[in-house]
């Protein structure tokens, strides 16, 4: 099984619309290609970066349990059928919230039977403000959100309401899966572009299809440094599009694994997806603070870090939804985020991430560098 220990995120699905066609040219010292790519109309919105982990969704509800959900903007509910009994009281009801986890038990025939038992609620609650009622046949539970603008799709947070909700807080902005496996970050990438009706583009199809040669052969022809530049060269090409989630070349000739080639992967969210031998959370946790600080690996300059014990590609999705997560914890930790990333495009993606200069800075000239990414505590 694939676990994940990642970083902060966002939410919402977007139908995939029939594109409009137009050409995408771009070109390197030894090579001028172009190809056809969809426009997407442009959004606004700005980015910064943090990092928690991530546990996986524990959601436990009765095969006979049904409920319904609302959002009411400063609050949730949540109504729970009883399964008709009569005479159902306060002292039947059991009721235990707590910042993300939410515990319903009611007593039947004698003993409680659990309704409700998750440790992922959607997002944080204020659980000294949450009020329950019985009306008829159904126990009516009012939850008070931390963050009234949120929507919440959902009760709880799974791969349905993150696909569902993450919009919302991604505004448009593209997403670049970056990590040493090419076919990782492909099919997670894929998974990604479903869920949010994002347009799916993978840079060693794009590099294969207009050289008409594989990467393999052209890192033994020309050498990983070739290659990495023409990577470079798409992703430059690609930074000025929004709603693409672009997977990347993994390995040593990738653009994403060199530090100095992460000036238009800085113009969407990043999440490295990066395989691990830690047996638990706090060692993965701790690997990905070393690299981070260490600032020796391309990857670093990542948004987010998913850290994998193992891989199947059956694991594809629950990666995905690890990744959707820690974006949004990432963005809900600063909502400017989206807002300064459409800057950055805007300012011509000049590499002054996550400090950005003023109009008319120069990167050439220009002598203090923005300081290394860091993992906070």
């Amino acid at each position: 099984m694939a676990g994940a220990v990642a970083s902060a995120s966002a939410l919402l699905c977007l139908p995939l619309q029939k594109p409009i066609r137009t050409t995408l040219r771009f070109s390197t010292k030894t090579h001028s290609f172009h190809f056809s790519k969809p426009k997407v109309s442009a959004f606004r919105w700005n980015s910064v970066r943090v990092r928690p982990v991530i546990t996986p969704c524990n959601c436990f509800s009765s095969n006979t349990t049904h409920y319904e959900f609302s959002d009411g903007s400063s609050e949730v509910e949540l109504r729970l059928q009883l399964g008709g009994q009569d005479d159902v009281s306060a002292k039947d009801i059991l009721v235990d919230a707590d910042g993300t986890s939410l515990t319903v038990k009611a007593r039947r025939a004698g003993s409680f039977v659990t309704l409700i038992d998750t440790n992922s609620l959607f997002e944080k609650i204020k659980p000294a403000e949450t009020i329950w009622y019985i009306d008829d046949d159904q126990l009516v539970i009012s939850l008070k959100k931390q963050d009234p603008d949120l929507k919440w799709p959902d009760i709880t947070e799974s791969w349905e309401s993150l696909s569902a909700g993450s919009m919302q807080l991604l505004k448009g902005t593209s997403i670049y899966i970056v990590g040493d496996s090419t076919e990782i970050n492909e099919k997670v990438a894929r998974e990604l572009a479903v869920a949010l009706g994002y347009t799916p583009l993978v840079t060693k199809e794009l590099l294969e299809t207009f050289t008409k040669q594989t990467v393999d052969s052209w890192v033994h022809s020309e050498g990983s440094d070739s290659v990495a530049e023409a990577e470079s060269a798409i992703l430059e090409s690609l930074s000025s599009h929004v709603r693409a989630v672009v997977a990347t070349l993994g390995g040593c000739h990738g653009a994403a694994g060199r530090t100095d080639k992460w000036r238009h992967l800085y113009s969407g969210f990043s999440i490295w997806l990066s395989q691990t031998e830690a047996l638990d959370e706090d060692s993965a946790k701790e690997e990905a603070r070393r690299h981070i600080e260490d600032g020796s690996v391309g990857y670093s300059n990542a948004d987010v870090v998913v850290k994998l014990q193992g891989w199947d590609t059956d694991h594809a999705k629950s990666v995905a939804q690890a990744s959707l997560s820690a974006l949004k914890r990432l963005i809900l930790s600063d909502k400017k985020l989206p807002g300064k990333k459409s800057l950055y495009i805007r300012l011509g993606c000049r590499g002054d991430w996550p400090n950005i200069k003023p109009p008319g800075w120069d990167p050439s000239t220009a002598t203090d560098a923005p300081p290394p990414a860091t993992l906070p505590n």
